[in-house]
């Protein structure tokens, strides 16, 4: 019914895969996008604990960087100052960047089984769940 491919495969040769094209395993891709949510996330709480001082905050970005320099191999993640140059006016909009920055760490932390980051992406989440809630009461 179907007609055999007749031509050579580009991504593979006769002894395994082309040695030219990177290859990392699923794991190693989850690693490098569970860091890349938990290092966004970090910025993002870094941008609220320079609008709003809070030991809570505070503890929650040693936690992020503790679990971005795990994720990268050691290699501790950059963390610039701020300067107020990028500053989002709205706080209220900071914590729901933040909120849907955890759940995406939270999803990729699941399908890696990485329950430690699991864990702190879903104390996030709540954190800023709460942080939300009384700004969107006073707003109605």
């Amino acid at each position: 019914m179907y007609e055999p491919i007749r031509t050579k495969s580009v991504h593979s040769t006769v002894d395994g895969p082309n040695p030219d094209f990177p290859h990392r395993s699923r794991e190693e891709e989850l690693d490098i996008q569970l860091a890349g949510h938990l290092a966004a996330l970090l910025a993002v709480t870094d941008e609220l604990r320079a609008r709003e001082r809070s030991a809570d905050l505070d503890t929650a970005a040693e936690r992020l960087a503790e679990q971005v320099g795990r994720l990268r191999g050691g290699r501790t993640p950059l963390r610039a100052p701020m300067t107020g140059a990028r500053r989002e006016k709205n706080a209220t909009a900071l914590h729901r960047r933040a909120h849907a920055l955890a759940g995406r760490a939270l999803v990729v932390a699941a399908s890696r089984a990485d329950t430690a980051a699991a864990i702190l992406a879903a104390e996030r989440m709540d954190a800023h769940t709460a942080a939300l809630e009384p700004r969107e009461l006073a707003s109605r």
